[in-house]
């Protein structure tokens, strides 16, 4: 038998069999973490009417979300995908896709997943106001100039988070021009998050109009970590490794006790 003193180094951390198999398991566990889980997301811009033709909007073009979906797809999940007007399809038998237009269209078609979902991602860029009144005929340009009286929308991903369970996780994204890091966490507390997925329009080649970004993940405990710039197929890689890892903690926890844990590893 050969000696352990002669393959053992200084430092070296060694596994009882228990330790290591439960080791094992969570490595799987990781690796088919989201598999069935029911995931809400959504994408794209939203569409506010003035008049029969015209609408205000945004930039967005849904890259973003429509990656994370189908990453979330190739990862075994059941994805409802609440989405704006875009010009991007996706196609898969765990999808289930809403088309919408305006955010209140958009907030009471997740309204219908919020109870059942084990994640939610807010990913779209749901207009904030919305005009007061709706004109039923086309605005003539009689007038030099006209004023329009814009409503506060409803705030799909605080409304979510006010009925968030423990086992939920909600996962928001920031779009900042000033002050990212400290609106981005304010979100974190106002919303109920897990983590906010931070874009400034301060970096190139990043956010509206590009197939590239560049990001910040903030968890609710503070930590966060930053990504260079990635194509935004890699960036959806990036932010559901970060989910899965959210997720995989989550079941972990409810099934191991802190005491148990530092039992087992230290």
């Amino acid at each position: 038998m050969e000696d352990l003193s002669a393959i053992c180094k200084p430092g070296d951390i060694w596994f009882s069999d228990q330790q290591l198999d439960l080791v094992i398991q969570s490595t799987i566990m990781t690796a088919h973490i989201l598999q069935g889980k029911k995931i809400l997301i959504t994408a794209g811009p939203t569409q506010e009417a003035i008049d029969p033709v015209r609408y205000i909007s945004n930039h967005s073009s849904g890259k973003m979300g429509y990656a994370i979906a189908e990453k979330l797809l190739e990862q075994g999940a059941r994805v409802f995908l609440v989405s704006g007007p875009v010009n991007m399809k996706l196609e898969h038998r765990n999808l289930k896709l809403v088309k919408v237009k305006s955010a209140n269209e958009m907030y009471l078609a997740c309204c219908h997943f919020f109870e059942e979902v084990d994640i939610a991602v807010f990913a779209a860029a749901v207009a904030d106001y919305r005009p007061d009144k709706i004109a039923d005929q086309k605005i003539k340009k009689d007038e030099s100039s006209f004023t329009i009286r814009m409503v506060k929308n409803i705030d799909i991903a605080y409304e979510f988070g006010k009925v968030k369970t423990e086992r939920q996780i909600s996962v928001g994204f920031a779009l900042e021009t000033n002050d990212e890091l400290k609106h981005a966490i304010g979100k974190l507390a106002k919303k109920n998050f897990d983590m906010v997925v931070l874009n400034s329009m301060n970096d190139s080649n990043a956010t509206f109009g590009f197939d590239t970004n560049r990001i910040t993940i903030i968890k609710n405990d503070l930590s966060q970590r930053d990504f260079p710039l990635k194509t935004k197929k890699e960036v959806a890689g990036d932010i559901v490794q970060e989910i899965t890892e959210t997720a995989n903690r989550n079941s972990y926890c409810d099934d191991v006790s802190v005491l148990e844990y530092e039992t087992m590893y230290f």
